[in-house]
């Protein structure tokens, strides 16, 4: 009530993109960035639910949909 949570924006690392993984089998979803230089995934945050995938997009600055990888 008396305290705010201070939400601070950081940037995206250099040459990786924002992706959302989605487990084929279970339907898992995981945000998180894909490095284009050689195809790695980094996890950042469990999606449990829309909550979440905002905290995410708010977090790092993103306004456009991400694109989901299986």
């Amino acid at each position: 009530m008396f305290f705010r949570k201070k939400v601070r924006i950081l940037q995206i690392p250099e040459n990786r993109k924002p992706v959302i993984r989605v487990s084929i089998c279970t339907g898992e979803q995981v945000a998180g960035f894909k490095n284009l230089s050689n195809g790695k995934f980094e996890e950042v945050v469990l999606i449990r639910n829309r909550k979440d995938l905002d905290d995410f997009k708010e977090k790092y600055g993103i306004t456009d949909d991400l694109e989901k990888i299986y």
